[in-house]
């Protein structure tokens, strides 16, 4: 049975590729810190591991006594990494340095795995074509505009300058699903009648539903696709007020108030709580890198490598995926 290490297994993504590991029938080891909740980590078949990213030597030799006594990792699908800090500085530390450092372990120990999985993001190329709103190819220059696009396309050039390891990155587009949180607070929004906008020109949005991401990370296992690198949305393109709007309609919302606010004042705004969620040393869900991304017009991608290469197949289009979300936000009595 192959043995696979899923980080950032407690997260919102990292949950759903265990689950999904464990029906493959691999052995599945859920990377967890010791404080992450394992709210969603519930099979009795699984394992847990807490390894120590930060500290190679650590790292080292947690890898080495895992090994001798589970043996090494098959796969590794690395999911951990932070979105949002209180210090932008720990983007660096924890989604390229740590991700450098796990790598940089399996290497040293002689446990290179068959693959390994990044999990990177779409932001990694940041706001280009703007003008003319093509969609973001493998072959545009990426040119990431905050501290977390520019800490994954760190991660994802040192993968690519690697030999003899085989790796797969994967850039999704805006990532939604049960369990989610950020996009539930736009649900949440809705049924309090406030649907809350931000811009006046044209936006181009692309979305891919959790469960999509975790079929293109199986698919890639399965064909053994290495050394590529693939963007995944739902293969649509939606403009801004599609997403909400189909939450309310499954909410049954009525008398919705629609907002829609200039970007400088959302650059206030975002400035202003981004300061104060750092004198009280947390994070805030509106900060300078939510504004550059919310103030993106293009998120266009083209998937038709994931498609051609891996048989990626999204199986989830925006109102599937909506409706099977707040149902489950309901049943789970977040709403």
């Amino acid at each position: 049975m192959s043995n696979i290490l899923v980080t950032g297994a407690s997260g919102f993504i990292g949950s759903f590729i265990v689950e999904e590991a464990i029906k493959k029938g691999f052995s599945t080891w859920a990377g967890v810190r010791k404080s992450s909740s394992k709210e969603y980590l519930q099979d009795p078949s699984m394992h847990f591991i807490d390894l120590d990213y930060a500290h190679p030597v650590v790292l080292q030799q947690q890898l080495v006594e895992h090994a001798n006594s589970n043996g090494a990792f098959t796969y590794v699908v690395h999911c951990a990494g932070v979105t949002k800090c209180a210090d932008k500085r720990d983007f660096d530390k924890v989604n390229y340095q740590q991700t450098k450092n796990l790598i940089d372990a399996l290497i040293a120990t002689g446990q290179t795995p068959k693959l390994f999985v990044f999990i990177s993001t779409l932001s990694v190329f940041g706001p280009i074509h703007e003008n003319n709103y093509q969609p973001i190819t493998e072959h545009d220059q990426p040119q990431p505009n905050t501290a977390y696009g520019k800490s994954k396309l760190k991660a994802e050039q040192y993968l690519q300058g690697l030999t003899n390891f085989p790796y797969l990155i994967l850039r999704p587009t805006g990532v939604y699903g049960p369990r989610e949180k950020d996009y539930f607070l736009m649900a949440k929004s809705i049924l309090q009648h406030i649907d809350f906008s931000v811009g006046y020109k044209r936006q181009d949005i692309t979305f891919v539903y959790v469960k999509d991401i975790v079929q293109a990370i199986f698919l890639g296992i399965e064909k053994g696709v290495s050394n590529r690198a693939f963007f995944l949305s739902d293969g649509k393109v939606y403009q801004s007020r599609t997403f909400s709007n189909l939450i309310i309609r499954e909410l049954k919302a009525t008398k919705v108030l629609r907002i829609c606010a200039p970007l400088w004042v959302l650059k206030i705004v975002s400035v202003i709580a981004e300061k104060w969620a750092k004198l009280r040393h947390t994070s805030s869900t509106l900060n300078t890198d939510k504004y550059r991304i919310m103030k993106q017009r293009n998120w266009r991608c083209d998937i038709t490598p994931a498609i051609n290469e891996l048989g990626y197949n999204p199986q989830y289009q925006l109102d599937k995926g909506v409706k099977e979300t707040i149902a489950w936000y309901k049943e789970a009595g977040w709403l």
